[in-house]
Formats: structure tokens, C-alpha cells, sequence
């Protein structure tokens, strides 16, 4: 990954980051396509594994305990998406890979509607500009008024 990615993702929320890896998919997904259409078969196979581990990566990341139902049909979809990647790259199909990308575009459109939610996704950290500071001589909390959600644990 590029270091413009590396310093965009550094200050990026957990929901944040489940987009992004969403996006991740659909591109790996796209690739695996492409490679099929090229007759590209190391190509596609190689697309499909960075496709499927973003798969177990999110799918290890659940918490059953926490999450309750939500995470059990997330649960459900990964799954469901795991054996429709492998369906599709056995058969070499584009329309199956086409048709998984849609599913995938669906949930992650749902996951964005979530990063806009104030609530569950909060603002990165606040910085003081220097013109409010000159001449201050402490910090108030209102200085740190929002938390910076890098490094928290997320749950769904």
C-alpha cells in the first residue's frame, strides 16, 4: 500500500476502515474479473485470495458475545460470500464475480449510511487552531473534545 493510503487509513474510524475494506473486496473482485476476461488464470487466482482473506479477516473480527444478531447475519453474509467467490473463480465466470460484487456493494453501502452516524462513527480528533490558543496559557478539556478513534477495537 502507498504512503498516501497508509496516512489516509492512520486516522480513519473502525467503521472507516470496514469500508475500506469493503472497497478492497470489490477490487480484488473487479481484478479476479478482469483476469478472466484476459484468460489471466495466476491472475484471478491471486485476485480471489486477497478477496477471501479480507473475507476472514472480517469474518475472525466478529463478536457473537457483543454483536448479537447483527453479527450473526454478518456472520451469515461472509459466509455466503466466501462460497460465492469460490463458486465463481471454479467456474472462471465474470457474471459470477459481477453478481458478488453487487451483493458486496449492498452491505457496504450499509456499513457507509453507519460512518455517517455521529454516534457510532465519531469525528477524528479535533485539532486547536493557533489563533484560539494565543495567549493561552492551559489546556482546557474542551482542547481534547474529541477522542481519536485509531487503535479502538471495533465490534459489530
Amino acid at each position: 500500500m502507498g504512503s498516501y493510503q497508509e496516512h489516509v487509513l492512520d486516522g480513519a474510524s473502525a467503521v472507516d476502515l470496514v469500508v475500506a475494506l469493503y472497497d478492497g473486496m470489490i477490487r480484488f473482485l473487479g481484478a479476479a474479473g478482469d483476469a478472466v476476461d484476459r484468460g489471466d488464470t495466476d491472475g484471478r487466482r491471486a485476485a480471489v485470495k486477497r478477496a477471501l482473506d479480507i473475507i476472514i479477516h472480517l469474518q475472525a473480527r466478529l463478536r457473537m458475545d457483543v454483536g448479537g444478531r447483527p453479527a450473526q447475519a454478518l456472520s451469515e453474509f461472509y459466509t455466503s460470500i466466501f462460497a460465492q467467490i469460490l463458486q465463481a473463480s471454479q467456474s472462471a465466470s465474470r457474471a459470477k464475480f459481477d453478481h458478488t460484487i453487487g451483493c458486496i456493494k449492498n452491505v457496504r453501502e450499509a456499513w457507509r449510511q453507519v460512518a455517517k452516524d455521529p454516534v457510532v462513527n465519531p469525528a477524528p480528533l479535533q485539532i486547536a487552531s493557533p489563533a484560539r490558543l494565543e495567549g493561552q496559557t492551559e489546556f482546557t478539556a474542551q482542547d481534547y473534545a474529541a477522542e481519536s478513534s485509531v487503535g479502538m477495537r471495533w465490534n459489530a
